[in-house]
């Protein structure tokens, strides 16, 4: 008897690791190809001099989507990592010396707010009333329902006219709050997920009440650990997980996906593929033309992408336990500065900073008495047309010099190694369109049914996760797009079971 050709999942990020997970407990057999040399995607790892940075996300909200994967194969989270929470969520520090601490805890948030501006104690209380509409209908109702037609998307506008999704997530806070620096406390989520918010609907301001509802995490031993224990989960089950497997192309047959075509000629017949690849370069470099009427090469080229990151790494030989775990470091600018590096794509002078202290919560992170970090510099895509093997050094030099006067004091004495990645990484290593760090910018025009659909237009038998799909970026927006391929997919015809192995050791 024939063995059934099995699902292709191309990448590993958390995206294509959700789908691998639903895929084999449908019954599916599965193979993950991933073209890095390590699981994750984003969600990478850089381990250098006895220090571990997390290459990407850091913030773990919503921790039932990740239980779901374990569930899902009737294992226990808790049995593989350990998801520690983070207090207080995110410390800002404004450019004037003052900070504000954003917690989950009701009256520890209301203090602060009060201390900031007395009128906005209630002003808050009535934006959180209207962000909790948002929420129960954006999230709980749409994050993981297909938008495949239009007509998804036309059920839906008359309640997203009525919670004001037109205005964007600043408009909204700013019809609410009075003071300044309160609204940019409350509007810089979007960036976690590459949106401007003074561009990207008010609809994502439900991210701040998800992080309410069910807080913030850091994963023990970091990221990394997660993206290895469902590699773990997966090998569990008998999917494998492939590295160093590049895809050159996707064939397709009368309109079909038949196979995909590995870069060193190795040809892999599949059921079907689910693509964790950025949608814009999937389309443009692994489907002939021939088989794109709707993905043409002009209109992958008219969407708009994220902006991308500038990202440094670097380990000190000594603590600063005063720090938060996550701190925003703002600038002099806020809506000037964005518009420089979203709209004018140039690099200014001044700069916002978010900066990752892991050992504040697991100091396993560096070695003892030792502290590892990141700090992450939102810049133009590559469409700004900056050449970062001149530039990096210099903004490097100048990102170290603000940390040292503003929060790492005698940095430049302390630290014993560093390096950093530029959206160069993103474009070559990630295979991102443009070097964007989070696919496509989530403007009005680019969500739900706007966005590339999780099920392709033009290849039967292609689906896609990650970033750029519904319901968007984000480490709980990606799992969401793995729930919502599993609704699309079609069942598996001779349902293999999920075998129990014992526990399977990854080397991380």
């Amino acid at each position: 008897m024939s063995v059934e050709a099995p699902v292709v999942v191309i990448g590993s990020g958390f995206g294509g690791l959700g789908a691998a997970v639903r895929l084999r407990a449908m019954g599916h057999r599965v193979v993950v190809l991933e073209a890095r040399d390590q699981p994750g995607g984003r969600a990478g790892v850089w381990k250098r001099d006895g220090y571990t940075f997390d290459a990407g996300p850091t913030v773990m909200t919503a921790p039932y989507l990740i239980d779901e994967l374990y569930a899902a194969l009737g294992r226990d989270r808790r049995d593989y990592v350990e998801l520690l929470p983070v207090d207080p969520f995110y410390r800002i520090d404004f450019h004037d010396g003052s900070s504000f601490d954003y917690v989950g805890d009701e009256e520890r948030l209301m203090a602060q707010i009060a201390s900031f501006n007395k009128n906005d104690v209630d002003n808050y209380r009535r934006l959180v009333a209207h962000i909790k509409r948002i929420f129960d209908i954006g999230y709980l109702q749409l994050s993981d329902v297909p938008f495949d037609k239009f007509t998804d998307m036309l059920k839906v506008v008359p309640d997203l006219v009525k919670l004001e999704s037109y205005r964007s997530v600043y408009s909204l806070i700013s019809k609410y709050l009075e003071d300044e620096r309160l609204r940019q406390v409350f509007t810089f989520q979007p960036l976690l997920v590459g949106g401007n918010p003074f561009k990207v609907t008010s609809i994502y301001t439900l991210i701040h009440w998800l992080e309410r509802t069910w807080g913030v995490y850091f994963v023990k031993g970091g990221t990394t650990a997660l993206v290895h224990s469902l590699v773990e989960l997966l090998a569990e089950v008998d999917v494998e997980v492939r590295l160093n497997a590049p895809v050159a192309e996707i064939e397709v047959q009368d309109g079909q996906a038949k196979a995909v075509r590995l870069e060193n000629g190795e040809r892999i017949p599949c059921q079907f593929v689910v693509a964790n690849a950025d949608p814009s370069m999937v389309y443009q470099r692994m489907i002939d033309p021939a088989h794109r009427k709707k993905h043409t090469d002009k209109s992958v080229e008219r969407k708009h992408q994220s902006m991308s990151l500038f990202v440094a790494y670097f380990g000190t030989k000594k603590t600063y336990p005063e720090l938060a775990h996550h701190t925003i470091v703002l600038g002099p600018r806020y809506q000037g500065l964005l518009t420089d590096i979203f709209d004018r794509k140039v690099l200014a002078e001044d700069f916002s900073l978010y900066l990752h202290a892991p050992a504040r919560t697991d100091p396993s992170m560096a070695p003892p008495g030792h502290e590892s970090f990141y700090v992450l510099s939102p810049v133009p895509n590559d469409k700004s047309g900056i050449n970062w093997e001149e530039e990096g050094p210099r903004y490097l030099e100048r990102i170290m010099g603000e940390l040292e006067r503003r929060l790492l004091p005698g940095l430049s004495q302390e630290i014993v190694t560093q390096h950093f990645v530029t959206p160069d990484y993103f474009g070559k290593d990630l295979r991102s369109k443009n070097g964007a760090a989070f696919g496509l910018e989530p403007v009005l025009t680019q969500s739900a049914w706007f966005r590339y659909h999780n099920r392709s237009e033009d290849v039967d038998g292609l689906y896609f996760v990650g970033a750029s799909t519904h319901p968007g970026a984000g480490v709980p927006g990606v799992l969401s797009t793995a729930k919502v391929m599993e609704r699309m997919v079609p069942r598996p015809r001779n349902k293999e079971p999920v075998p129990h192995h014992p526990r399977i050791k990854v080397a991380v």
